[in-house]
């Protein structure tokens, strides 16, 4: 039985549930509004509501991704265009069609279902219509607030190209289901599906989709990014970096508008945004340092994740019982400094961020095409105590393309369309530093983030064009000399140590793990790429 709540009857959407392999026994809301799908994730008890009238869910076991659950179907479509292994796990044909069945029977008997229609990519041009077929309200909710939203009048024609049929409330059985675990995210590429169950973490639905569109545009020659963006309306910049490393407090500027917090793509005509919403973490969000993000957690339409309330029903995001990823959602309307359409020209910068715990990278590096595609396929930083379980001395990890998880092609792919895009638009490449300076984790102190800010300012508005640079033996980058706000002496991290051999072994240390890890990708590499790799220095 197919029913919505308003306007069109189901047999008016172009694309019916039939067409899923589903036939529903209860109730299907097509296209509710947030307020009409907080209200029903409340009164059926999925969710809570703060003091400000904010949807707060909680999860339960899992309050993160599962990347060990997530598998790719490996059919004869995708033999060579993924790049498998344990990142990009595969699964058979039958093993999906056996799930697909019980997913599909699992939604047919829930006594009601919640299905939204939006699209992924703010272009026009580019933009894929997508669903999800859901029995959560309020993951219903998120999807509406991280998508790109259309009117109700266009919905009537929507055809999806990729659907989820998300299903949190089913466990698999990994014996007989062959999965990991009771949770699977599954995605049938070339199918058009995907299938989640075991999980009511709500990131696994935009990272589907993030994978997904990772996977169809560099065949049409857009380069997809895990990145974020902003705009001073003459030029855009990119900033790519993983957890830890300052892209949100970087990319949130007074003096440029959002384009997107954490998804763009690059066509032949500029950067845009794949998202209509963003998904904040909210972990020690405080309304000083982060105004902005901290004034929707306030708004009605936003969506909270695994946050503690107060005895006065506020949010309290110190608190990490739940989980230290505690998270928001809320759409891109939500942020007021944001451009209008979510899209932009060409980048004029694009920055790669990393917090290196060791204290040999300096601030500020300039870098050749080759020498940002060499880092943008290594992907680094540095994880220290505190920040997982076990690590009581900095450790340096290598996520590629600043987004491994979520990257189904070979490095080199993405690699390479960067290179062209950087240098077709004539950008310029930027490393910045954000962690240790004057000797290392534990023994000196991460760089004074108004240092960090001065450089990035001068990056972005030519204050550094004349600049002299001086070109780092040992990586192989340029290194200003001066910037106006910022010691002399911190842009070389070597005169910043007082042991100076110490100095030269810990950075050959960093500069032979960079080597290591990129032996794995070296296949596929172009040469110019390779030349582009640190060198050990005697």
């Amino acid at each position: 039985m197919e029913t919505t709540s308003k306007g069109p009857s189901s047999s008016e959407f172009a694309t019916p549930l039939a067409t899923h392999g589903l036939n529903p026994s209860g109730a299907v809301h097509w296209n509710l509004d947030w307020k009409e799908l907080h209200g029903m994730a409340v009164e059926r008890g999925e969710a809570s509501l703060t003091t400000h009238g904010v949807l707060l869910a909680t999860t339960g076991e899992r309050t993160g991704r599962s990347p060990n659950d997530r598998f790719i179907v490996q059919e004869s479509g995708l033999a060579d265009d993924v790049w498998w292994g344990e990142v990009n796990k595969s699964t058979s044909s039958e093993i999906f069609d056996r799930l697909l069945v019980k997913v599909q029977n699992h939604l047919d008997s829930r006594d009601v279902l919640f299905v939204k229609d939006a699209h992924c990519g703010a272009d026009p041009k580019y933009s894929m219509p997508v669903r999800l077929i859901t029995e959560k309200a309020w993951h219903a909710s998120f999807f509406h607030n991280m998508f790109v939203r259309s009117e109700p009048s266009e919905l009537v024609n929507h055809v999806p190209e990729y659907t989820i049929l998300h299903a949190p409330e089913l466990m698999a059985n990994p014996k007989a289901d062959g999965t990991n675990s009771g949770v699977f995210v599954i995605l049938a590429l070339d199918r058009g599906l995907v299938i989640i169950g075991g999980t009511h973490y709500a990131g696994e639905i935009k990272k589907a989709i993030f994978t997904i569109m990772n996977h169809i545009l560099p065949a049409k020659g857009l380069l997809p990014m895990h990145c974020s963006a902003n705009t001073d309306y003459n030029h855009s910049a990119l900033f790519f970096g993983l957890s830890g490393t300052g892209k949100t407090t970087l990319s949130a500027d007074p003096g440029r508008a959002l384009i997107g917090d954490d998804e763009h793509g690059w066509s032949d005509d500029g950067v845009f945004n794949f998202e209509g919403g963003c998904y904040a973490k909210l972990i020690g969000l405080s309304k000083e340092d982060e105004p902005a993000i901290f004034a929707t957690t306030r708004m009605p339409g936003s969506v909270l994740e695994n946050v503690i309330l107060d005895a006065n029903g506020v949010p309290n995001f110190e608190d990490g019982t739940l989980t230290q990823n505690t998270r928001g959602s809320y759409p891109i309307e939500s942020i007021e400094n944001r451009t209008l359409d979510s899209m932009a020209g060409h980048p004029k910068d694009v920055v790669f961020l990393t917090c290196d715990a060791f204290g040999v990278l300096p601030p500020l590096s300039r870098l050749t095409p080759e020498q940002a595609a060499y880092h943008f396929i290594s992907g680094y930083t540095a994880k220290v105590a505190g920040t997982e379980i076990g690590i009581t001395e900095p450790q340096a990890t290598f996520s590629t393309c600043f987004g491994a998880p979520f990257m189904p092609r070979h490095p080199s792919v993405y690699a390479d369309l960067l290179s062209s895009k950087i240098r077709d638009h004539d950008a310029n490449c930027w490393l910045i530093n954000t962690g240790w300076v004057a000797g290392g984790y534990g023994e000196s102190s991460r760089i004074r983030i108004k240092w960090t800010r001065a450089l990035l300012n001068a990056a972005l508005d030519g204050s550094l064009d004349d600049v002299i640079f001086v070109e780092d033996e040992r990586f192989g980058f340029e290194v200003p000399t001066t910037c106006e706000g910022v010691p002399d002496e911190i842009l070389q991290p070597r005169e910043t140590w007082s042991d100076k051999t110490r100095f030269d072994n810990v950075a050959n240390l960093l500069a032979q793990m960079f080597i290591e890890n990129f032996e794995q990708y070296s296949e596929g590499c172009s040469e110019e790429v390779l030349s582009a790799s640190p060198k050990v220095l005697d």
